[in-house]
């Protein structure tokens, strides 16, 4: 699987176009904005999009959406239901933070831990990881031992919890008991900044490394960004 990533939106949120080279179909996870940006990526793929896919419903990452599925007609797939009060806030969050006009929707399909989804020869799990927001996913390829994370966990740090219905226990009980045991080899993308692998972050993150967990009683400190 190929995977291109395009910065969007003020907050630099790491939009993925994930490619399945055996087919030559394409997925967009999180098109939080910046819609020309994203359609020129994959037009230099050269591969053809075939489904929208959302880790979370904050205006970064799905701020694009509805947008996007007019343009192209594309299904929409993801978050988990429980995401749903964020995605409705879209127009009044648009407002708020000075984006152009934004449109909330509803998504084709919910997704809950469980699921798979796919596209072209691609599947990916899916991970109810809530947390950050309550109906986070992510999308894991078994195959090609990649994880895109949203805002769950980040090179060095985790997500934030102090948005309404954030939970800081609960994201660290999803990190620990539903990315870990995928594996230390797993390389995961953020919703921002730099990719890492599980391993990295379980050696040195000092929210969520072993040694932090273990120095913490099984808790960790809260984050200050994110």
């Amino acid at each position: 699987m190929q995977v291109a990533l395009v910065p969007v939106t003020p907050f630099q949120q790491n939009c993925s176009i994930l490619v399945c080279e055996r087919s030559g179909r394409a997925a967009v996870v999180d098109p939080g904005g910046d819609l020309e940006r994203i359609l020129a990526t994959v037009e230099r793929t050269g591969a053809t999009l075939e489904k929208i896919l959302l880790t979370h419903g904050h205006i970064d990452h799905c701020g694009g959406t509805a947008e996007l599925r007019r343009m192209t007609g594309l299904p929409v797939e993801g978050p988990h239901v429980d995401d749903a009060f964020w995605i409705d806030q879209l127009p009044a969050q648009g407002e708020r933070f000075g984006f152009p006009r934004l449109e909330s929707f509803t998504p084709d399909r919910w997704l809950v831990g469980g699921d798979t989804v796919r596209f072209g020869q691609t599947e990916l799990e899916v991970r109810h990881c809530p947390g950050h927001t309550p109906g986070h996913v992510v999308f894991f390829s078994p195959e090609a031992r990649l994880a895109v994370v949203g805002d769950v966990l980040f090179a060095g740090s985790i997500g934030r919890t102090d948005f309404p219905r954030g939970d800081h226990d609960t994201l660290i009980r999803s990190i620990t008991t539903q990315l870990w045991p995928l594996g230390d080899d797993v390389v995961f993308v953020p919703g921002h900044g730099p990719t890492s692998s599980f391993g990295e972050e379980r050696g040195s993150n000092p929210y969520v490394s072993d040694r932090a967990l273990a120095g913490a009683g099984g808790g960790a400190s809260r984050p200050r960004h994110l």
